[in-house]
């Protein structure tokens, strides 16, 4: 089956992906309709964010990613009508102008796809299309 998720700066080597976050652990939202999740992405617009892009993937793709970073997910079924927190994280771990501290030292967990596997599922998704 195939989901819509929200990605920010989609295609670059400063590509993040939407999550909400609880508890201390990161939740990926997949939507079942790409209207639900544009209409989420313009909500995150009002709220300040920066202008998500609503990109489809297979659903067991994102199942594998969030497993291996270490993210929980959860699948926003057809009409239904997700919105987004009144807070939200004021420090992310992602930044859209892609500077980051030089203190943080960067993520070098094996668990994350390398850029190459990712352009790798991406050319498998447009051939899709």
């Amino acid at each position: 089956m195939q989901v819509y998720v929200l990605l920010f700066n989609a295609g670059t080597d400063n590509e993040g992906i939407h999550s909400l976050q609880a508890n201390g652990r990161n939740t990926v939202l997949m939507f079942e309709d790409e209207d639900d999740a544009t209409r989420f992405g313009l909500m995150l617009e009002a709220q300040d964010f920066p202008t998500p892009d609503i990109e489809v993937f297979e659903q067991d793709e994102i199942e594998e990613f969030c497993a291996e970073a270490g993210f929980d997910l959860r699948l926003i079924p057809a009409g239904a009508l997700m919105v987004p927190p009144d807070s939200k994280v004021e420090a992310t771990d992602w930044d859209p102008d892609g500077h980051y501290d030089e203190d943080v030292p960067p993520i070098a967990d094996e668990s994350r796809l390398s850029n190459a596997e990712l352009d790798d599922i991406r050319q498998r998704l447009e051939k899709l299309l």
